[in-house]
């Protein structure tokens, strides 16, 4: 009996399926319009089309697993519910505070991101715990009851709770809770020490807000999604991808949407470590480039980089500092305004600027006939040779050159004094440019060397332009996997059943703290068992892993730390324990302090189950030439050569293993395009990945 797999990734531009045959490895895709306003609609559609192409019923999909940037552009475009903030007396102003440092220190008009709490809403009880969590002032219930009638009349959806202390001692908010369920039944309710439990006033509030701002929104989607999977046949659970790259249950998923910001993202980063190890590669870099934004992440040793804290709705989108902090585990990538529908412009000083502005879906690109009058790099793409108007989509999608070469030339051209191709052309260098300097910031900053690292391009438009990044940071070459258009669906279908716990616990590290460390760890574990049970993780199959975070005494920040998972009585502090920070620190910082105490702050635990076995379908080897996989050739442009040249357009689905051929040339699929620049050996490996060996370095155009 057949049985399959199904990964859904909802983008800003495109929807993107890949759905697995469990026995035999064959992947099959699909990629469709995002529909912002009913995003369950694209969703269907895709289901509907890859189950009438492997005729099959829903119910022979055994699990699907889905990533969405629902979360994350209701947040930035404020489309949440009407939130309103319980805190204790006195502090209702530290959501607008936020912190002392100022991301630009000389704008003296410097604007920040306005809260998503307006202060009307940010109401105030009277409650205290102390800093090491004793009720000083108990909570007053009467505080609740004269809260209601305001809460009644704004017509409030959620509700955040966060105590000044609470992550020492849940018990007020705990009460609160229980009093809103009761007396608000109909309302969402969000607690601090539930979403966030840790130390720092203001990112553990500006978290639990934003938990309560898209809950009632993501809980309506999800529900939605379900029935509608169910009515198409569907039986099995949904798993939704976390930021920092496990799946959960969607009970999960619903209490912490705020863990969901960048599921899509945390899916092509596990992708980029899936593939690297089908073509040996386990230092590489991640390039999802898709309609909307680029996505860089570090690949080291075959892992991704983690981060505790992760920043969204950016006031200033390449300014860290200037956006609401979210508290939850996240994997640690560069994300820029640099996608297929990047809007290029000309701006006040005369020159060519592309994105961050997007033309998303809709009206998406002028090429799209779908009513855009806007120039994008898509725009760019198709009048510089790159893509195929009738293949576009597989051909589903015909795309207007003339509607794209009309809005280069009014836009750009035009007020430049530019040819409509040197136009084109400078769109592709500009958004080029921009993600060769946020990759190179990106693994510079993480201490590594490109020219030591392969490009793993993917995304729809990520193979199209990953020949000029990957020689412009000298790197070894690049690899564009097969049905690289829905490589981030395909991370989905990777990822386990994973999610992390966190508790602060603030104490010099000595040996007598050694027992009170065991035992938050031991209770951190029995959540992780909960967690894990109720997405059917068997016990004898459940991985703990043990983090601290710790620093000197006096420091005001920490460093996540590795743990071993075993009774810390019996791990020697001086030996074990302190050898482990020390390296740590000086992997960061290039030095340590080996003499100063050390202090914990934080707990964390990631519990996880097994990494699921992907075994993709392997290709024949037919020992022809890859000529025999050219369908024709068009006029494609390269600068190093001085410009348009004819070019051969490689039929992806006809290329088998060992074939080998050179740049330039062009690589089609249905939800992708490959451009091979001139100086590059490309070798089709046995899962049909292009294997990308940058040869003689050529010189790049001024």
């Amino acid at each position: 009996m057949p049985a399959y797999r199904f990964g859904i990734d909802i983008g800003g531009t495109f929807t993107d399926f890949v759905l697995i045959d469990s026995h035999s490895g064959r992947i099959f895709s699909y990629k469709t319009l995002t529909t912002p306003g009913h995003p369950s609609q694209a969703v269907m559609e895709g289901w509907r089309a890859l189950l009438q192409e492997v005729n099959a019923a829903g119910s022979a999909i055994e699990t699907a697993i889905h990533g969405t940037t629902l979360i994350t552009n209701a947040l930035i475009e404020r489309k949440g519910a009407v939130t309103a903030l319980i805190t204790t007396r006195g502090f209702r102003d530290i959501l607008e505070m936020a912190k002392e440092m100022r991301y630009d220190i000389y704008d003296l008009l410097i604007t920040l991101p306005e809260p998503l709490v307006p202060r009307p809403r940010r109401l105030e009880v009277s409650e205290r715990l102390s800093g090491r969590g004793d009720i000083l002032t108990p909570l007053d219930p009467a505080d609740l009851e004269a809260l209601k009638p305001q809460l009644v009349c704004d017509g409030v959806e959620a509700i955040a709770v966060c105590f000044l202390h609470s992550f020492t001692n849940p018990v007020h908010e705990q009460q609160t809770g229980e009093w809103l369920n009761e007396h608000l039944p109909e309302v969402s309710v969000s607690l601090s020490s539930e979403v966030a439990p840790e130390i720092r006033e203001y990112e553990r509030m500006s978290t639990t807000v934003c938990n309560a701002y898209v809950q009632p929104l993501t809980e309506r989607y999800l529900k939605r999604l379900q029935t509608d999977l169910l009515e198409g046949g569907f039986k099995h659970h949904l798993y939704l991808m976390l930021s920092s790259g496990g799946i959960t249950t969607l009970d999960t998923a619903m209490r912490f949407p705020v863990r969901l910001v960048e599921s899509g993202p945390a899916a092509g980063a596990l992708a980029a470590v899936f593939y690297g190890e089908l073509t040996g590669e386990r230092d590489l870099v991640s390039f999802d480039m898709g309609g909307t934004t680029a996505k860089m992440c570090l690949i080291k040793s075959g892992h991704p980089q983690m981060a505790s804290t992760f920043e969204i709705a950016r006031v200033h989108r390449f300014k860290r500092g200037s956006g609401l902090p979210v508290r939850v585990p996240t994997i640690e990538l560069i994300e820029i305004g640099a996608g297929g529908g990047s809007i290029a412009q000309v701006d006040e000083l005369g020159l060519l600027k592309v994105g961050p502005d997007s033309a998303g879906a809709d009206p998406g690109p002028a090429c799209y006939g779908l009513g855009g009058t806007r120039p994008t790099v898509t725009d760019a793409d198709l009048l510089l040779g790159y893509l195929n108007p009738d293949y576009f989509l597989g051909g589903r999608m015909k795309l207007d050159r003339e509607a794209a070469e009309r809005a280069v030339r009014t836009v750009i051209a035009e007020p430049m004094g530019l040819s409509v191709t040197d136009a084109a052309h400078g769109i592709y260098q500009v958004v080029n440019e921009s993600m060769i300097s946020a990759t190179r910031v990106h693994v510079a900053e993480r201490g590594a060397d490109p020219r030591r690292l392969e490009l793993m391009a993917f995304g729809g438009a990520g193979p199209v332009h990953a020949h000029q990044i990957a020689r412009a940071l000298k790197m070894k070459g690049y690899i564009c996997p097969a049905s690289a258009g829905v490589t981030s669906a395909l991370g989905f279908l990777t990822a386990p059943a994973a999610f992390e716990f966190a508790r602060t616990f603030i104490s010099r590290l000595t040996p007598e703290t050694l027992a009170e460390l065991d035992a938050v760890y031991f209770e951190l574990e029995a959540e992780g068992r909960a967690t894990l049970a109720e997405a059917g993780v068997p016990e004898e199959e459940m991985h703990f892993i043990r983090q601290a975070d710790l620093r000197h005494v006096g420091q005001g920040h920490e460093i996540v730390v590795a743990l071993p998972y075993e009774h810390l009585t019996t791990v020697d502090l001086n030996h074990e324990l302190r050898p482990r920070f020390y390296e740590r620190y000086e992997e960061i910082y290039g030095h340590a302090h080996r003499h100063l105490d050390l202090e914990i702050t934080t707990c964390r635990l990631t519990a996880s189950g097994p990494r699921p076995r992907v075994a993709l379908q392997e290709v024949a080897s037919s020992g022809e030439p890859a000529e025999v996989a050219v369908k024709g050739q068009r006029p494609a442009h390269f600068a190093e050569l001085g410009g348009f040249m004819e070019t051969p357009i490689y039929d992806r689905y006809r290329l088998m293993a060992g074939m080998t051929f050179e740049g330039p040339a062009i690589v089609e699929e249905r939800d992708s395009t490959a451009v091979i620049g001139p100086g590059a050996s490309v070798t089709v490996d046995r899962f049909a990945n292009l294997i990308v060996t940058l040869t003689e370095p050529q010189a790049r155009e001024a």
